[in-house]
């Protein structure tokens, strides 16, 4: 009667646990700088704190121009704002004026 033996190898056991970790250290990598990972999820975040910021910007500007629009509309207009607007748009002033000419923001 013949028996055959067969010699153990040490890196049968090794090759499940070298996969395991190959596979989650791909997920890993993904998982914080991937397309939708941990890293793009900050930069993000900034984006969208800094949108926000215009944002504010933006309607406070168009709250000053909605005031000065609704200084020259409505029941009375105030003769001030149209006279400003009147020379500003003719470009002319009166012989006793002093024109300063300034940049606009």
């Amino acid at each position: 009667m013949w028996t055959r033996h067969h010699k153990r190898r040490n890196t049968g056991r090794l090759i499940v646990p070298a996969v395991t970790a190959l596979v989650l250290s791909y997920f890993g990598f993904h998982a914080y700088q991937g397309e939708y990972g941990l890293n793009a999820k900050a930069q993000l975040e900034q984006r969208v704190a800094s949108l926000e910021a215009e944002l504010e910007a933006l309607r406070k500007a168009r709250g000053k121009l909605e005031e000065r629009a609704g200084l020259l509309s409505g029941d009375m207009i105030e003769q001030d704002m149209l006279d400003e607007q009147a020379r500003r748009a003719l470009n002319l002033s009166k012989e006793n004026e002093i024109v300063i000419f300034y940049r606009s923001k």
